[in-house]
């Protein structure tokens, strides 16, 4: 497992980050959001040894994260590092080789990695020759050629359209194991949403919430949705709840009395179909907005 500790860093007279703190677990992908600013850049390169943190660690399996360990890690930065002019099947087999990987190794894993993302073909064309789409694929493909113990990502999915979205989603489900956690931001919440386990919300350099996805999107489970073929007005004489919305079948309301819970089921029923009922659902996106208010 991953765990940032306690993690502060200071730019002058600017506290970037304030005692972040929280966990990454293998086989989960974590979603790491806040607005831009909030330190999630800064928190990465830390955690890859890039920066240096004025305070706090990052730990590995439970023991700190050493430079040996951390050659083991996948790692996609924002600005993406690759190299223009240089073939792409050149360049992958060198970053393989630079996590370690013999040459026969780096190879292999290079051809399987281009077969998949569709540019075998383009294996000996420069990379500026590519589409930025493209390019982004071999960047993903640069942090996963190495079999890596843990994956990093920083704006993965930026600039890119759904197909190509979907088809490195679809690599890292292929390629990522059950031992390996995973880290990636985006200001994507709609992606972040369907993709992650967990999710950690940074605001001006704090943690501000953190959790499983379905945790923080359950909401206030006094809070329910009914809908039904019929009217729902009738919920407006019902006593014990306080009802904030109905249109036509659909009703929004809270549930002030536990005990009535299941009398509105059954009352709905006795009434005709009912095609939903239970607690509301809160979008990532009003969570997001909530936490970082």
């Amino acid at each position: 497992m991953l765990r940032v500790a306690g993690l502060t860093r200071r730019f002058g007279d600017h506290l970037a980050l304030d005692d972040v703190t929280f966990d990454v677990v293998p086989g989960r992908m974590t979603g790491f959001v806040g607005a831009n600013g909030a330190g999630k850049t800064t928190t990465m390169r830390i955690i890859l040894g890039v920066l240096a943190a004025n305070a706090g660690q990052v730990l590995w399996n439970g023991e700190l994260l050493t430079q040996e360990v951390r050659r083991d890690v996948g790692y996609m930065p924002e600005e993406r590092g690759l190299y223009p002019k240089m073939k792409i099947r050149d360049q992958l087999v060198f970053f393989g080789r630079l996590h370690g990987l013999s040459p026969e190794r780096a190879l292999e894993r290079t051809d399987k990695l281009l077969e998949r993302l569709g540019l075998a073909e383009r294996a000996t064309d420069a990379l500026e020759t590519l589409s930025l789409g493209n390019q982004q694929r071999v960047q993903i493909a640069a942090a996963l050629v190495h079999e890596p113990i843990a994956l990093v990502l920083d704006e993965p999915f930026s600039g890119l359209d759904p197909l190509a979205v979907d088809a490195m989603v679809d690599l890292l489900r292929e390629e990522v194991t059950s031992e390996v956690p995973v880290l990636f931001s985006s200001h994507q919440l709609d992606l972040v949403e369907r993709l992650c386990d967990d999710l950690v919300v940074l605001s001006r350099g704090k943690v501000v919430a953190a959790g499983s996805v379905a945790e923080l999107s359950a909401g206030s489970t006094s809070t329910y949705r009914l809908v039904v073929d019929g009217d729902a007005g009738w919920l407006r004489d019902v006593r014990g709840i306080e009802v904030r919305d109905v249109a036509g079948g659909t009703a929004l309301f809270d549930v002030l009395d536990a005990a009535v819970e299941q009398k509105i089921l059954q009352e709905a029923l006795s009434r005709g179909p009912v095609r939903q009922f239970g607690p509301e659902r809160v979008a990532l996106s009003d969570v997001f907005r909530e936490a970082t208010r």
